[in-house]
């Protein structure tokens, strides 16, 4: 049995479904994003109560106006015409520049480079996640990784992931390196709806990305790590299996790097092979 619907709502719910689209999101990835349950955005969309944090979340996630969107759900605002069919409903501050291509005004978070419009939601080209969503990532981590140069030497260090709120998501920075000179610090992409997410950092122009699971029951985060390796005077690309291992007390002696013959070295190097026996890395050989 359908629901009647007021006008107002009735434009409400489509200017939501609207911004859907143009971020090409499901369903599930707006819950996600929004720290809700699936469910209850299906109720949203097909115009039943929700609670008014529930409309905040998916306004704040949808680059729509809470305000503006919060009156049209209660009635409170006049109607406006439901765009027709095929037409793209678009806020004045999102039009682009005539002959130029590019927009103006463009919505904080929509654009790469750009910090999100609300101090506890990470912008949208990294994901639009929630603080409250990612808020068991927070903490310190064991960093395991083969050595690039060196083979049979494994690598570990701290990274420590950490919410930053000037530039709002989730921010890791690496400590105890060995090669200290070389330590990164950047920031997490969690897509919507995915296995995995992403470490990044960016230094003038120069990218280095990880590409690990989420955090599972153990604690762990496993996967890929792609940057570029320094051998006397050579540079190349490698990529490699990477472990975190949340462990917040970690001791200077857990970090350096471990040859064969190190007592920690078994230990370390039976975690990394885990990750490759366990699916979450697949090494394609030429």
């Amino acid at each position: 049995m359908s629901l009647a619907l007021s006008p107002a709502r009735t434009v409400a719910i489509q200017r939501m479904r609207t911004a859907l689209i143009e971020k090409k999101m499901t369903q599930a990835g707006l819950a996600d994003a929004s720290d809700c349950h699936e469910k209850t955005i299906q109720n949203l969309l097909s115009g039943r109560t929700v609670r008014d944090q529930t409309l905040f979340d998916v306004a704040m996630v949808l680059g729509l106006d809470f305000d503006e969107l919060k009156a049209m759900w209660h009635g409170q605002r006049p109607l406006e015409e439901p765009a027709e069919a095929g037409n793209v409903h678009i806020e004045p501050q999102m039009r682009k520049v005539a002959g130029a291509g590019q927009i103006v005004g463009q919505a904080p978070g929509q654009e790469p480079g750009q910090p999100s419009g609300h101090a506890e939601i990470a912008p949208v080209y990294m994901g639009a996640y929630t603080r409250a969503a990612v808020d068991h990532l927070i903490g310190g981590y064991l960093t395991l990784r083969p050595a690039f140069t060196r083979p049979g030497h494994i690598i570990a260090y701290r990274t420590d992931i950490s919410w930053d709120p000037t530039w709002p998501s989730l921010l890791f920075e690496e400590t105890k390196r060995p090669d200290g000179a070389y330590a990164h610090r950047g920031r997490l992409h969690v897509p919507a709806s995915s296995p995995f997410m992403h470490l990044v950092s960016l230094t003038k122009g120069a990218m280095r990305m990880v590409m690990v699971s989420q955090l599972d029951q153990l604690g762990r985060m496993q996967g890929l790590i792609t940057t570029v390796a320094k051998a006397g005077a050579t540079m190349f690309p490698v990529s490699a299996p990477i472990v975190y291992v949340r462990r917040d007390d970690l001791a200077e002696t857990h970090c350096g790097e471990f040859a064969p013959d190190h007592t920690l070295h078994g230990d370390y190097d039976s975690i990394l092979k885990e990750t490759v026996a366990g699916g979450y890395v697949r090494l394609i050989g030429s």
